[in-house]
C-alpha cells in the first residue's frame, strides 16, 4: 500500500469517527466525499466523478463500492480490504448495487448517515439513492460528521501542511522575477505550478488564479492569457500542495507605480488582516473573524467593494475546490480551536476605478496567537 501516514494514524481517525457516529446515533455512514475517504483510509483517486461510496459501520467495518477502474487504485492507496464493483452498462443503477450491499451488511432498518453535501454525489445519483433507500432505514444528512473531525489537524497532518506552505512560498519566489512589463501570464502560471510539482507537491484542488489589468478584479480562474503592460496590476491566488494538503496565499502585485487607490486599499487590507490575527484564537468563532473584516472595511467606506466571506478552513481536498466546508461569513458559529489550518483573505475590488487589492495567507491556530505559515511578509509588492 502507498500510504502517506502510519497505520496508527488511520486507526486513530477511525476511533474518532466511531465516537462521532455513536454521538449521532448512527449505525452506519455512506461516505461520498473523496476527502473523507482519503482522510479515513488513504484512498486517493479522482474517480469520485463517478458513483462510489465507502460504507462505514459503527463497529469499524468498511466496504467500498466503486467501478473497475478504481479497484487497483483502492488496493494500492488505501487500507480498505472489502471492495465491490458496480458494472458500467446501459441503464446502470449503482444505487441498487448499494442497496443490495447494505442488505448484505445487515443494515436493513438501521439509522444511516449520508454525506449529501459533496461534489462526490451528483444530483442525479442522489435522487436515485433516495428512491432506492426510502424504505430501507432511517436516512439522515451526516455531511458535517467527517468534515467536522477534519477541522482539527493531527501532528502528521500539520507536518504536511507546513511542507505545502514551503511549496507555496517557492511558487511566489518563482513568479516574482517574471512579473514585469511584457511578461505573459502563461509563463507566470507555468513557473508557479512547476515550483510546486518539482518540489514534490501535487496539483491543487482548484486552478491557480491569475488576472491582470481589468481581470485582476476577478476571484476565479478564467482561460485566456494576457501580456503585462508598463503600468499594471496582477492578482494571484495559489496554494502549495503536498499529499493533497493545501496552504493558500493571495496577493495583488503592482507593475510600475502603485496608484493612490492601490495604496489606500492595501492599507485597509493590511489593517483588516492584522486585526483578524487577534481574532484567530480559541474561543472566537468563524463569524467573529468575518465581523472583524466587515467592520474594518465598513469604517473605511468600502462595504460595497468587499465580498461576503473572507476565508475558510483548508487541508486535504480534491477538485473542484481546495476550500473546506467551514468559511468565515456572517453568523457562522463554528468555534476556532487549536490546530486548525485557516486561510484568511482580504479582497477589495473597486470596479468604479478598476482597482484591485488582495492580501491573504494561511495560519495554523494555537492555544494563543496564530502562526502564519508563509515566510513572506505582507508588504505590498511593486515590481
Amino acid at each position: 500500500m502507498a500510504l502517506h501516514f502510519e497505520l496508527e494514524e488511520y486507526h486513530w481517525r477511525m476511533r474518532r469517527l466511531r465516537d462521532a457516529m455513536q454521538d449521532e446515533g448512527l449505525d452506519a455512514m455512506l461516505l461520498f466525499a473523496q476527502e473523507s475517504m482519503y482522510w479515513l483510509t488513504g484512498y486517493d483517486t479522482f474517480g469520485f466523478c463517478f458513483f462510489q461510496t465507502l460504507v462505514v459501520k459503527s463497529d469499524g467495518t468498511m466496504h467500498l463500492l466503486t467501478r473497475s477502474a478504481d479497484l487497483r487504485q483502492a488496493r494500492h492507496t488505501s487500507i480498505i480490504e472489502e471492495i465491490s464493483l458496480w458494472t458500467d452498462r446501459v441503464n446502470a443503477d449503482p444505487t441498487l448495487d448499494l442497496k443490495n450491499l447494505l442488505s448484505d451488511m445487515d443494515l436493513l432498518g438501521c439509522r444511516i448517515g449520508i454525506e449529501y453535501d459533496t461534489h462526490g454525489l451528483t444530483g442525479a445519483d442522489c435522487r436515485k439513492l433516495d428512491v432506492q433507500l426510502q424504505s430501507f432505514g432511517d436516512l439522515v444528512d451526516a455531511s458535517h460528521v467527517v468534515s467536522g473531525l477534519r477541522l482539527i489537524k493531527s501532528p502528521a497532518e500539520i507536518h504536511f501542511i507546513k511542507m505545502a506552505a514551503e511549496l507555496g512560498d517557492a511558487a511566489l519566489d518563482a513568479a516574482l522575477p517574471l512579473i514585469k512589463p511584457g511578461a505573459n501570464e502563461a509563463d507566470i502560471l507555468a513557473a508557479m505550478q512547476s515550483a510546486v510539482l518539482s518540489g514534490g507537491g501535487d496539483y491543487p484542488g482548484n486552478e491557480f488564479i491569475i488576472g491582470s489589468g481589468r481581470d485582476a478584479l476577478l476571484c476565479r480562474y478564467k482561460s485566456g492569457r494576457r501580456t503585462l503592460e508598463d503600468q499594471d496590476q496582477v492578482t494571484l491566488e495559489w496554494a502549495g500542495v503536498f499529499a493533497h494538503y493545501h496552504s493558500a496565499m493571495m496577493r495583488t502585485i503592482i507593475v510600475g507605480k502603485a496608484t493612490e487607490r492601490h495604496l489606500e486599499l492595501y492599507d485597509v487590507c493590511r489593517e483588516a488582516l492584522t486585526e483578524i490575527e487577534d481574532v484567530l484564537r480559541p474561543g472566537n468563532s468563524f463569524g467573529d473573524v468575518f465581523a472583524t473584516h466587515a467592520r474594518v472595511l465598513e469604517d473605511r467606506g468600502l462595504t460595497r467593494h468587499r465580498l461576503n466571506a473572507c476565508g475558510y478552513s483548508l487541508g486535504a481536498r480534491f477538485t473542484p475546490s481546495w476550500m473546506e466546508r467551514e468559511m468565515f461569513f456572517s453568523g457562522n458559529e463554528q468555534i476556532i480551536k487549536a490546530d486548525m489550518s485557516l486561510f484568511a483573505h482580504m479582497i477589495i475590488m473597486d470596479s468604479e476605478t478598476e482597482t484591485a487589492m488582495t492580501l491573504g495567507q494561511t495560519y495554523l491556530t494555537t492555544e494563543d496567537a496564530p502562526n502564519a505559515l508563509s515566510t513572506h511578509n505582507l508588504d505590498l509588492i511593486v515590481q
